[in-house]
């Protein structure tokens, strides 16, 4: 399923590297979040 522009994000929760866990949901109404991902880091490919 693809997103579109301006569609609101599914919450999820992912560890952090300094407080334990974070989600998305922390976030939503008092902050803007920009979500990127990089595919190919650190495949060796």
């Amino acid at each position: 399923m693809a997103a579109e522009v301006g569609s609101v994000a599914p919450d999820f929760t992912m560890p952090s590297a300094n407080d334990g866990d974070i989600s998305l949901s922390q976030y939503r109404g008092s902050k803007h979040v920009v979500l990127s991902f990089h595919v190919l880091n650190f495949t060796g490919g």
